[in-house]
């Protein structure tokens, strides 16, 4: 993500385990802190990439630097309403991007919190559009979001993977058929008909991309993008019981659900 909007945005990075941090970020057109504190001190717009076992030391450790900062949270399943609280009436917003973010091919889901203004996000949907496509909704469809776009590649990744099907040669009809499977199970998760289209035609093709681009395997990427407890692992237990997609999203919108942490 640091590398997609470096172009447009100064960008410095933090993480607490400095492996991963980028080397030689000065020549990448990045700078990095090693305290997080100086992150926070020295930025306008926080963007909390942190899993949800960390978020709670995270927030404690940067809510007395956060006055008149805007915090875009990528966690999954932590409400706007919750870092609110914490962080004492901080402009938040909530975003939801996925996978092809890898490639800037990314659909990202974004909600704004009690206090975050339009003019809030309006820079945040330019900040994820140098990523890919942007979607605005409303924060309880933001699970919806996960289970289809999030998760959405993995029912792709499987499919193929079970049917040893190569990206390079995959025929169209079977394209058009992973869109209409996605479109049904968006609209099942609770999209109007217009956004269950767009937000299949366009997972479909990023997450084929995805593939090519990098190289990996179906089943590689499909393992990335599953977590042990997560939406993905509870939709591909539905599709390894023969379940539908349909049925995959609801059981990765429900595990999404039972992972949030509200107000």
């Amino acid at each position: 993500m640091a590398f997609g909007v470096r172009s447009s945005f100064e960008v410095c990075v933090f993480d607490k385990d400095k492996q991963k941090l980028p080397q030689q970020a000065d020549n990448q057109g990045l700078k990095t802190e090693t305290l997080i504190v100086d992150l926070v001190k020295n930025s306008d717009v926080l963007m909390l990439a942190v899993k949800p076992q960390d978020f709670d030391i995270v927030l404690d450790e940067i809510k007395s630097f956060i006055k008149d900062k805007l915090v875009i949270s990528i966690a999954a399943g932590i409400t706007t309403g919750y870092i609110e609280k914490i962080l004492n009436g901080a402009r938040v917003i909530r975003a939801m991007p996925n996978m092809a973010v890898k490639i800037q091919a990314a659909e990202t889901g974004l909600a704004k919190g009690r206090y975050a203004n339009d003019e809030d996000l309006v820079l945040a949907k330019d900040l994820f559009e140098l990523l890919g496509k942007v979607w605005l909704v409303k924060e309880e469809m933001i699970d919806s979001v996960t289970a289809i776009s999030g998760s959405g590649p993995a029912y792709i990744f499987y499919d193929m993977e079970i049917n040893k099907l190569d990206p390079l040669t995959i025929p169209v009809e079977l394209k058009n058929e992973y869109v209409q499977k996605l479109k049904q199970a968006a609209f099942e998760v609770g999209f109007n008909p217009k956004m269950a289209l767009d937000l299949a035609i366009c997972t479909t093709a990023s997450s084929i991309q995805l593939l090519i681009k990098t190289g990996h395997s179906p089943a590689e990427l499909r393992k990335m993008i599953t977590s042990a407890g997560g939406t993905t692992e509870a939709a591909l237990k539905v599709l390894s019981g023969n379940g539908s997609w349909s049925e995959a999203a609801q059981a990765a919108r429900k595990r999404a659900q039972e992972l949030s942490r509200k107000e």
